[in-house]
């Protein structure tokens, strides 16, 4: 069985929500915010990687 990586996401603002994106099989509603000083951060339920698009050159090779 393989495990898949979490997702990476672009998005345009420092603070956003994560439902897991898969309606009834997601997860509870989570706001989160992406501190300026790193540009990314991690959902607890899912880790979904949020990177703000002015880091994304920085990150995404990360």
């Amino acid at each position: 069985m393989v495990t898949k990586a979490p997702e990476t996401r672009i998005v345009d603002s420092y603070r956003i929500a994560c439902d897991g994106g898969e309606g009834a099989l997601g997860h509870p509603r989570v706001w989160l915010s992406i501190p300026p000083a790193t540009g990314f951060v991690e959902c607890p339920y899912c880790d979904c990687k949020y990177i703000h698009h002015a880091f994304k050159d920085k990150l995404s090779a990360a």
